[in-house]
């Protein structure tokens, strides 16, 4: 990754599985001075006479540079966002200026987890106003399952900021800044809340026909393509394999089985019913190597991430990792740089560990870990093409943007500011209430969406 020192860029409850309440339904969317005479010029023979005096009658500046060391050293004078407490009745408002694009949109229900559908329209895109596709599977009172669905939606006219970035480009007079965005959607009925959703696209087979896009979530859902049921427990953690086109599957449960389901030539799906064993409770997430078709990874509750190859006869993990004291949550593998593989925990910690240093019955080292988050981390994700950018979202209500690629001096303060615990390398800060997901968007550079008690796409001024 190539290094920039932290002078060039500055910083701008998931595992509790409690249901948020309902929110609002929206059905229609989604001179220049003069001269003056001094009167009392005579009283003084010089200016070497006259002292300026403040409000306690001491000089302004002797009082600022006082005022200016007690912030420093009283950091809990700081506001920051997913630590302070707000004062009842205080709200926060996001700084207009500090987003290229901004926009959040109501759902019937919250969603604990989506995922984003590649489209037709282009890739490396920045035409405003912009259009884009997710899937993502509700959360409903638990008095109204029935509610629940899996929804298929559509932004569009996804407007930039008024006075945003001259760098991006828009789409004339017809783009209206001003403008409402449009959400709309098909929903097909579920049973139940869905724990985790993630989308696969099977490649075209002809240039007049379009892509196939499979949809797998940890759910009950009715008339689905295909059920698994070897699973025994619910579960959270699911994934497709990028370098396998016609759809292979990873799930895991809550008994620490990992199974895997492959998609036939004739479109059918096949489940080995032989599971991946090793983890010694819950299996929270999944991932493939995104290099190797045949390796992935998992982690679990039981504090570990585990290595697995799928032509291991015996079913289990080629390399075993102790990397927290608490439940792993989540984990991201670079797509970029494909030694490198982001966590985060219970505790609020996320790291990144270079999978080359991991050895058996050796104890890994983060090449970076943070623990700025003091609440859960509930996502963490690669930029899809900058290997030193993350996004991380938490319990504390917040997604966050990290450079990695900022690296301190010896002499430098690991503090930002003055404020404690505030590394250079945290880019942005975004307010996101009851934050569960984040995704970066594959064919739009630098738009995020987020998900919590409502869904939202920004792209900020820092990436």
């Amino acid at each position: 990754m190539s290094k920039r020192t932290a002078d060039e860029d500055s910083a701008g409850p998931l595992k509790g599985r409690s249901r948020p309440d309902a929110m609002d339904i929206d059905d229609d969317k989604t001179n220049e001075m003069g001269e003056f005479e001094d009167e009392f010029e005579d009283e003084f023979e010089s200016e070497d006479e006259i002292i300026e005096a403040g409000v306690d009658g001491r000089p302004d500046a002797e009082r600022e540079a006082e005022e200016g060391a007690m912030e420093l050293d009283n950091p809990q004078g700081t506001f920051i966002v997913g630590r302070t407490k707000l004062e009842p009745g205080q709200t926060l408002s996001p700084d207009p200026t500090t987003y290229r694009m901004l926009h959040n949109l109501s759902t019937p229900w919250p969603c604990l987890s989506f995922d984003i559908i590649r489209d037709g329209l282009g890739d490396n895109r920045s035409v405003y106003p912009m259009t884009m596709y997710t899937v993502a599977g509700t959360q409903a009172e638990n008095s109204k399952a029935s509610d629940n669905s899996l929804m298929v939606m559509k932004l569009s006219a996804l407007s930039k900021m008024q006075g945003g970035d001259d760098n991006d480009s828009s789409d004339g007079e017809d783009d209206d800044e001003d403008s409402d965005p449009l959400l709309e959607h098909k929903s097909i009925p579920l049973n139940s809340t869905t724990n985790r959703i993630r989308a696969h696209q099977v490649p075209a087979t002809g240039a007049s026909q379009t892509p196939t896009t499979l949809t797998a979530t940890m759910t009950e859902s009715t008339n689905p393509l295909y059920t698994i049921r070897t699973h025994k427990s619910e579960g959270y953690a699911v994934d497709w394999s990028t370098l396998h086109p016609q759809g292979k599957l990873l799930t895991g449960d809550n008994d620490g089985l990992i199974y895997v389901t492959t998609r036939t030539d004739g479109g059918g799906f096949v489940t080995d019913t032989r599971p991946f064993t090793g983890h010694t409770s819950s299996v929270e997430e999944l991932q493939w190597s995104p290099s190797e078709a045949s390796v992935f990874a998992s982690a679990s509750s039981d504090g570990t991430i585990r290595i697995w190859d799928l032509r291991s006869k015996t079913h289990k993990p080629a390399l075993s990792m102790q990397v927290s004291n608490v439940d792993v949550n989540v984990m991201s593998w670079s797509r970029q740089t494909t030694h490198l593989l982001a966590s985060g925990d219970d505790a609020g910690v996320w790291g990144v560990w270079d999978l080359r240093q991991w050895k058996s019955g050796g104890k890994p080292t983060p090449i970076a870990s943070f623990d700025y988050h003091k609440e859960q981390i509930t996502s963490v994700e690669w930029h899809p093409t900058d290997d030193s950018i993350v996004a991380v979202s938490a319990g504390d209500n917040t997604v966050t943007i990290w450079d990695l690629a900022v690296e301190l001096d010896d002499e430098e303060s690991k503090d930002t500011g003055g404020v404690a615990d505030v590394p250079p390398q945290l880019l942005f800060v975004h307010y996101q209430n009851l934050a569960k997901e984040v995704h970066w968007h594959p064919q739009i550079p630098g738009v995020l969406s987020a998900t919590g008690e409502e869904f939202s796409v920004f792209r900020t001024i820092s990436v």
